[in-house]
This record gives C-alpha cells, sequence and structure tokens, in this order.
C-alpha cells in the first residue's frame, strides 16, 4: 500500500520516535556512532569527499553541508528518496509502530487503522522468514542453513540473518534480508559495509579456474545449491577495484552475469576500468534477469541451462569491441560531411566567426588541434597567455563546446594534492584550469609535470587507519593534457618547456574589432551548432590511432638545433601534425598495413 493510501499522523510519530533515531540511522545503512565529528554525507545526491554530515542527539538534527538541518523523517526523505508523507510511514514500520499507519479516505469515507493482517500491507510489516524465502526461492531450508542464514526479529518483524564471511571463515558483515519482495529489503549490520559475498569459497573455486560474478545473495544460494562456484556484489555498483579485484587472482575464466538493467549497465562501466575484463566472460541470461529467476523457470533443468548460458558466455574483449564498432558507425554517420571536409580547422573559424568571435584564428586553430591530440601517446598542452580581459579564457571555452565533455575536465582552482587523490579521470583527457595561478604550491606543479612528461603519477603517502600508519600508493594512469591561461609573460622554467604558448592579440584594432562584435550580438546568446563537431571527435576517439609521417624526417633537417628544448618541441610539432591527420582520416590515404 502505498502513501497515497494511508498515512500516519505527524504528531503521533513524531512523539513515538523520541530516543529512536539511532535505530533508525542504522536501519538505514547510516554508520553513525555519536562519537565521531563528522562522517561522510551518506545521502545518494552528495559526492563528499571531506566528511561533512553528523547527527546531533540533542537538536534532533542532521547537519551537513548539502541541505538544510533536518529531522529523522528529512534524513529517511534523502536516503529513500521519497515524500514525508512516505517517509513517516516508513518509519512507523521501523520502529514497530504499525498501528499508527491510518487508511486514508476512501470512496465511502472511512478512514481507519491500517489492519496488520491485510495483505495490501507495506511490504515490511510481514518481515522475511527463512521458510517464505526457501519456498519463494525454490531453495531448501538446510541448504540455507549451511550457508550461514539464519532468522532473527528486526525492529519486531522477522528477518534473515546473512553473514558474510572474510576468506578466512571469519563473520565480517551482516546483511538483513526484512522482506521477501520489493526495493527496499535490505538493511546492514551497524557500522558494516558492503564488500563481496562469498569469500570464504574462493579458494575451493580457485581450483576449478573458473567463478560467477553475480548480483545479490539469492543468485549465490541458487547456484551454490546446484553446485557451481559464484560471488555475489550486494549492488551493480558496489565493485572496488583495489579491495576486491585481487580476489579473483588464479582465475583463468571470470564469467560475469550482465542482468538486463540499470545494474547491467553498472557492472559493464566498472568492469570495463578493472584488470580482470581480460579475463571476464558475459552471460546474458535471455528472457531471465538473473541466475535465480532462470532456475525458478525449470528447476530440474536448470544444471543444463546455466552450463549452455555459460558457453554462450561472450569475451569482454569482443563485446567492448563489438561495442566499439557499433559506436563508432554511429559517430561516423552522425558527423556527416564533416569528416569529408578538405580543411576542418579553417571550417571550425567559419563557424565561430558566424557565433561572434573575431581574430584569434591561430589561437583557436591550435587549442582545436591540441584537443584533438588527446588521443595520442602524447598530448599537446598549450598555455594561453595575454594581459587580463584580453580574451584568453573566452577563446578557450568556445573551442570546449566543439568538444564532448568526456574530453575535457574545467577547474578553476585546485589544491596542490588534488592530481594525487583525485578520483575524476584523466587518461586521454585535457585538465582544462582557468587561470595558471590557481594551480597552488610547489608540490601540485611538480604533480602537474610528472603527469605531462610521464604520463602518469606514481605517489606514495601515509595514511592515517583503524590499525595505525599505513604506507599507499597512489597512481593516476594518463596520459593527460593541459591547458591553462595566464597573465604571466613566463611560466616556471620547467613548465615552460612542457607546453605550447600562444599568445591572444592585445592590439587596439582587435579591441574595437571585439566591441563591434559584442555590439553586434547584443541581445542574442552565442549559439554553436555542434553536435556534428562532437560525434567527430566521438569517431576519432573510437578509432585506431595509427598516424604516419612520411616527411618527418625531412622536417627535423629544416628546423636549426638552436636550442636544447627543441628535444621537446619537436615532438609537440609531429603531435599536431598526427592530430590533423586524424581529423582528416576519412580523405587520408591508408596504408597497405594499417587496421584503421
Amino acid at each position: 500500500m502505498t502513501a497515497r493510501e494511508a498515512f500516519v499522523p505527524t504528531g503521533a510519530i513524531q512523539h513515538a520516535v523520541v530516543g529512536r533515531e539511532n535505530g533508525i540511522l542504522a536501519a538505514l545503512g547510516i554508520c553513525w556512532t555519536g562519537r565521531s565529528q563528522h562522517i561522510n554525507c551518506p545521502y545518494p545526491d552528495h559526492a563528499d569527499n571531506h566528511p561533512s554530515w553528523r547527527w546531533d542527539a540533542t537538536k534532533r538534527r542532521a547537519f551537513c553541508t548539502c541541505t538544510k538541518p533536518g529531522s529523522i523523517f528529512d534524513v529517511v526523505c534523502k536516503m529513500k528518496e521519497v515524500s514525508f508523507e512516505a517517509a513517516k510511514i516508513i518509519v512507523a514500520e521501523m520502529i514497530g509502530r504499525a498501528d499508527l499507519i491510518r487508511r486514508t479516505r476512501g470512496k465511502g469515507g472511512e478512514r481507519g487503522r491500517f489492519p496488520q493482517d491485510n495483505d495490501a500491507t507495506p511490504q515490511h510489516l510481514a518481515g522475511c522468514t527463512v521458510s517464505a524465502y526457501a519456498t519463494a526461492k525454490h531453495l531448501s531450508v538446510e541448504a540455507l542453513s549451511s550457508f550461514g542464514i539464519s532468522e532473527i526479529h528486526y525492529l519486531s518483524k522477522p528477518a534473515l540473518r546473512i553473514p558474510y564471511y572474510g576468506a578466512d571463515g571469519t563473520e565480517a558483515a551482516v546483511r538483513f534480508r526484512i522482506a521477501l519482495d520489493g526495493k527496499d529489503k535490505f538493511r546492514w549490520r551497524k557500522s558494516d559495509k558492503a564488500r563481496l559475498y562469498g569469500l570464504d569459497r574462493v579458494a575451493l573455486a580457485r581450483q576449478s579456474g573458473i567463478v560467477t560474478i553475480v548480483e545479490g545473495e539469492s543468485d549465490c544460494h541458487t547456484l551454490w545449491q546446484e553446485g557451481f562456484a559464484a560471488i555475489g556484489l550486494p549492488g551493480a555498483g558496489n565493485w572496488d577495484e583495489e579491495r576486491d579485484a585481487v580476489v579473483f587472482d588464479g582465475f583463468a575464466t571470470i564469467f560475469v552475469v550482465i542482468e538486463p538493467d540499470s545494474g547491467g549497465k553498472s557492472v559493464r562501466k566498472w568492469l570495463a576500468n578493472s584488470e580482470i575484463r581480460d579475463r571476464a566472460r558475459l552471460v546474458e541470461l535471455k528472457g531471465f534477469k538473473d541466475p535465480s529467476a532462470l532456475y525458478l523457470s525449470d528447476p530440474a533443468r536448470f544444471a543444463e541451462l546455466w552450463q549452455a548460458a555459460l558457453e554462450s558466455a561472450i569475451p569482454w574483449l569482443d563485446q567492448s569491441e563489438r561495442d566499439r564498432q557499433a559506436l563508432l558507425h554511429a559517430a561516423w554517420a552522425a558527423c556527416g560531411d564533416l569528416a569529408y571536409c578538405p580543411d576542418i580547422t579553417s571550417e571550425l573559424i567559419q563557424v565561430v566567426r558566424a557565433g561572434g568571435l573575431v581574430g584569434e584564428e591561430r589561437t583557436i586553430k591550435l587549442l582545436y588541434l591540441a584537443m584533438t591530440s588527446r588521443v595520442l601517446s602524447r598530448i599537446v598542452s598549450v598555455a594561453v597567455k595575454g594581459p587580463s580581459a584580453s580574451g584568453k579564457s573566452f577563446s578557450v571555452e568556445v573551442v570546449l563546446k566543439f568538444f564532448p565533455s568526456e574530453a575535457f575536465y574545467v577547474l578553476t582552482a585546485m589544491s596542490e594534492r588534488a592530481l594525487a587523490y583525485g578520483e575524476e579521470p584523466v587518461a586521454h583527457r585535457f585538465i582544462v584550469l582557468y587561470e595558471v595561478a590557481g594551480l597552488t604550491g610547489d608540490f601540485g606543479t611538480y604533480l602537474v609535470r610528472s603527469l605531462l612528461s610521464e604520463g602518469r603519477i606514481c605517489y606514495d603517502t601515509v595514511e592515517k587507519t583503524k590499525d595505525g600508519l599505513k604506507a599507499r600508493r597512489i597512481e593516476r594512469e594518463g596520459p593527460t593534457g593541459l591547458i591553462t591561461t595566464t597573465t604571466e609573460v613566463a611560466l616556471h622554467p620547467e613548465n615552460e618547456t612542457r607546453l605550447v604558448s600562444v599568445n591572444v592579440t592585445d592590439t587596439p584594432a582587435q579591441t574595437k574589432l571585439i566591441m563591434k562584435a559584442q555590439a553586434g550580438r547584443q541581445g542574442h546568446g552565442k549559439k554553436f551548432d555542434v553536435v556534428r563537431w562532437h560525434a567527430l571527435q566521438q569517431a576519432i576517439a573510437l578509432s585506431p590511432v595509427q598516424v604516419l609521417i612520411p616527411f618527418a624526417g625531412e622536417l627535423a633537417d629544416l628546423i636549426p638545433p638552436v636550442a636544447v628544448r627543441l628535444r621537446r618541441d619537436y615532438p609537440t610539432v609531429l603531435a599536431l601534425i598526427e592530430a590533423h591527420a586524424l581529423l582528416h582520416q576519412r580523405t587520408r590515404e591508408r596504408s597497405a598495413d594499417s587496421d584503421a
């Protein structure tokens, strides 16, 4: 029954909940012990990199930087993404006060208590018993018992107690199943966190060299009962590469079930960036959501059906290539005749002129080629120099409009250790830093130099843990490019040689042209049709990067060796030539051994 069909009197539930807030927080999976100053914000829409959430027991309010102080009902609203009325019903269930749930007024004008034996009661009123779960999943109670499953009372209702064992067989965490069906049916034991399920079975499974990754405990229970090795994810997105990938060392083949929903998309996303992907084979159960559903369709034939599904699984590498080809075909089709333009950078200038930009053709073309070089092993970084108000940032902003968002990461400033600790992907991507002064500290500039020159960051540090100080190595993979602006004539000497410097025009004539352009577009926004341009860059990113410069030797002979920095500048020139060739690849000749 929904909040439209039932309600809870506000005054009654507010009185009933006093003193029970900590239990509700625990039931929501919020690890608040009352001893911490702050914890990471648990709200789904707040990516909290610095602990900023706390519960004040005296004021009975939750505090966080992301929202106004709120009651326990507001916390439920945020965590469950429901209305205040629905939150009151959820809280009533949590504290075992279903007697407070009332019916809304029906056609006959009736209004009364919500009967606990009504079939339409909210899912949590009945709880979840071992026998009901075994019947629903067609599992034996004996098998569930052997997996450590037991029945307890959770907030006065029956629930499954599901232990998460570590590799050594000790209990590392506990998850409670408080309802048989519905989206909201699990709770973690206080202070426990999501982790892989079934780690105590890894050693035995490793002997065969084959294991299956599934979503949730019930799929594990089904496969274990039928004699198949499986490890469970308590939620499709709960993969932790540093923690979990090592578990699968020694497995030659790792089957990964891809469910036909958003969870399957989440699994594909983390798998694409995991070291296990080359050993992964994707299992898609046509017509069935998961192994449990396949089993329920025909328990007697499950072993046969499951084995057939494993045999038809597609290696991740093959599926990835199929996906790439499909996206590449769509991208080339979307960019249309732009890909066949004989001079794409000049075409860009025509477009930006129509949008109101005047002058700075050299700057625009250089920035566009540099951004295109992001797909290469050597990326061209650029520093746009000029006095304040000369249009440096504006030129950069214009060029960025012609690239998809995944091509760059914009910052106005960053701390000196942000590049080491940040989680934003930077491989084959540009960091755009408006004003180089926003990069603070010598260590920060050192990290930038490492990322630009070595193509990666390896940073050893020491972190405080519950077991004391522990060494930790942080690695950020590139290669990465940098576009920054500055009013300085020269940058740090070590940085200057790693970037191409381009000066914006600051003459009186250019100022007059800009003012006339501003007058002409008064009251009109600067809009560009960038769909074709985004598609072109997506096609380039998806295409093989193979460029041959037949005149590279002759070009080297033509450049006088007048400065040591040419040893860095010459490869940069070659990278710009390669970027130009990639832009025009649809009209360029192909070598006989090219697989592009």
